[in-house]
């Protein structure tokens, strides 16, 4: 008789913590489920169910209801939330050999943030700032697999504002219906 294979299973899980506290559904107890081996990430979800979409904010979310479900503020590490947001992220969708992280071999996907805001200071730890203070319009230059896609917070491959123009037409248009 051939011998099984037993493949081992990767648990993944992607968090959703302003969505599911919008749409009244409860926080997932994301400390026992890291401590399970579960690769826990982080989402936005959709507009019907975040309205921001902002990853920074979804980043600080997770950290603040996890202090309140466990009654712990030292419960979950800002690091931890931040790898949440990036190498986690990557490794549930199996591309963490390529983004995810910066290393030697991998796509130059980074952002730039801006410092030097009054909400970011003073800054001692820089993994806290960027967890619990930082936000989406702090992002100041963005590039992916090495091209620049947004730099001193002007986005150089799209029409910004036809995006919005045609996003609002579009809403419009369906509230109509």
């Amino acid at each position: 008789m051939a011998e099984e294979t037993i493949w081992p299973l990767e648990a993944k899980l992607r968090h959703v913590p302003v969505a599911n506290m919008k749409l009244g559904l409860g926080a997932a107890k994301i400390k026992e489920l890291m401590d399970s081996s579960v690769n826990v990430s982080l989402g936005t979800d959709g507009p019907a169910s975040n309205n921001s979409l902002d990853m920074f904010e979804t980043m600080k979310v997770t950290a603040i209801l996890q202090k309140l479900t466990y009654r712990n503020p030292t419960v979950i590490p800002a690091y931890e939330v931040l790898k949440m947001a990036t190498i986690n992220g990557a490794k549930a969708l199996g591309l963490d050999g390529n983004i995810g992280s910066l290393e030697v071999g991998k796509k130059a996907d980074i952002i730039l943030i801006d410092l030097s805001k009054p909400h970011l200071k003073p800054l001692h730890n820089i993994y806290v700032s960027l967890v619990y203070s930082a936000r989406g319009s702090d992002v100041d230059t963005v590039v992916a697999d090495g091209n620049i896609l947004m730099e001193n917070r002007q986005v150089k491959t799209l029409d910004e504002q036809a995006i919005m123009e045609k996003a609002e037409k579009t809403a419009s248009d369906l509230l109509l219906r």
